[in-house]
């Protein structure tokens, strides 16, 4: 399909409002009109002199709609406005988060609340976005638990995040770097990197110590981190320790997300190291639907395993389910967080599938998507309906693009156990070190919004070759802080 933009500089967000309609259709931008097929789907947003013109083909059919133009910081909203009427009317779809295509709404709704007011920044959402009355809702759902949070970070606060990115194997959503340990070569590349990650933990924790920073929260990802060995655990958690004054630490995440890497031995090790919050992720109770995605474990493995994790002391687990894997249904879904409440974990994420093009996962057409988009609205609608009525709070929430029907990723938490890590780093409250292949440090002026990020090397074979360069690259965290007094 073609999006003509003409005579204005929105391209960014017209593509991606576009995109919400046509998640994967190619979209060419052009900055120019021309003549086109039929057939050919094309929209036009144009600004000239004093009109904000929109108009589209699609399918034999035609819509355009002009405008006098609004005052200039209203015009982008205004242009954006015509285009989604537009796209809605020739569809015949509405998207529940309307003209919103940013990864954070509630950041947005809170800014909008600190300007006009909570009334009026709840009408803003709903008439002026489009947002659905029950999107709006958790929003402001999310922006008040995540205030409280965001209040107790401090300028001297920080967190530190540690990259495994090696998973047993992957499932074929997935997006992420993750080598899979059926592969030689990736097992090859573990002592190295092991050896290497505890170099970056020491290094950074010498940084964190030089500025008197002060660690609050420490988060495993990946990957699966319980890939590794109970010793290379002990020998990561013991390096973090060393490096790092951990007095201060209020939560400390270790994602045990695939139920098949879990052992007894691993979770006395993550429980003597210090750990308090594990992620043991189901993303379904189907046994069909984990078969489909290409995990290699069973629902009644993952039950075995949430026990287990209690027996071995933990009092904060979270569980991970997904809206929208292949073959699942409504009601598989339904029962799978029915399942899940019987479990009465800590925390419990939902997400909503997306077709990123690195998983293995092909692409739908925009029919078929739309319909699993549908399915999608049902299942977190469940979710919503039954966690909030057994009092898990939502307390986190982002979106992604390319997510079946333009859906959101919620955190759900019984009050005192939301992730503070969650929404340190998504809310970017101070700075996050990140240590490991793919890693990504930001680092945050104490008293501004100013943030610099620092890139490790994507890919594990990168990261062990290259690792002479990151260290180079870390060393632009002393500089930053010195621009402060620091």
């Amino acid at each position: 399909m073609i999006l003509e933009v003409l005579g204005n500089p929105y391209q960014y967000e017209l593509e991606k409002l576009t995109r919400v309609f046509f998640p994967n259709e190619k979209i060419r931008v052009v900055f120019a009109q021309g003549a086109y097929p039929a057939d050919e789907t094309v929209c036009t947003a144009q600004i000239e002199a004093d009109t904000a013109r929109v108009s589209i083909q699609l399918d034999g059919q035609k819509w355009c709609k002009a405008e006098r133009l609004a005052k200039e910081d209203d015009r982008e909203l205004q242009l954006a406005t015509l285009l989604f009427c537009g796209l809605q009317a020739l569809t015949g779809y509405t998207p529940q988060w309307g003209l919103l295509t940013g990864i954070r709404p509630s950041k947005l709704l809170l800014t909008l609340q600190a300007e006009m007011g909570k009334e009026a920044a709840r009408e803003y959402f709903t008439d002026r976005f489009f947002v659905s009355p029950q999107k709006t809702a958790l929003t402001e759902s999310v922006a008040a638990r995540e205030t409280a949070i965001i209040a107790s970070s401090c300028p001297a606060s920080c967190s530190l995040y540690v990259s495994i990115p090696f998973c047993p194997t992957r499932c074929s959503y997935c997006s992420f770097v993750s080598h899979a340990m059926t592969s030689d070569t990736a097992k090859k590349l573990v002592p190295d990197y092991v050896r290497l990650l505890c170099e970056e933990i020491k290094q950074t924790g010498a940084y964190a110590k030089q500025l008197g920073l002060r660690l609050e929260s420490v988060y495993f990802g990946g990957g699966t981190p319980t890939t590794l060995s109970a010793d290379e655990l002990r020998r990561l958690l013991a390096t973090v320790g060393e490096a790092f004054d951990l007095s201060a630490v209020r939560e400390y995440t270790v994602e045990a997300g695939r139920p098949d890497t879990i052992t007894r031995e691993k979770l006395d090790a993550l429980k003597s190291g210090g750990v308090t919050r594990i992620s043991i992720n189901p993303q379904t109770f189907n046994d069909a639907v984990l078969r489909e995605i290409g995990r290699k474990h069973t629902a009644a493995l993952t039950e075995e395993k949430f026990y287990e994790a209690r027996n071995a002391g933990f009092r904060n687990i979270n569980m991970d389910f997904i809206a929208g894997l292949p073959t699942d249904t409504v009601p598989s879904f339904c029962n799978s967080i029915d399942k899940a409440l019987s479990l009465t974990p800590e925390n419990i994420t939902v997400h909503t599938l997306s077709l990123k093009r690195a998983s293995n996962l092909g692409t739908h057409n925009t029919q078929i998507e739309r319909a699993a988009g549908k399915a999608a609205d049902e299942m977190l609608k469940y979710a919503y309906q039954s966690l909030t009525a057994a009092d898990y709070n939502p307390y986190y929430m982002y979106r992604q693009s390319k997510t079946l029907g333009n859906l959101e990723n919620t955190g759900y938490a019984k009050t005192g156990f939301e992730c503070i890590y969650n929404i340190f780093m998504m809310e970017e409250c101070h700075t996050v070190f990140a240590v490991g292949a793919g890693a990504v440090t930001k680092l945050k002026a104490p008293h501004g919004k100013e943030i610099e990020r620092i890139f490790n090397y994507k890919y594990p074979y990168e990261y062990i070759s290259g690792f002479a360069e990151m260290e180079k690259r870390k060393a632009a965290i002393l500089p930053f802080y010195e621009k402060y007094g620091i």
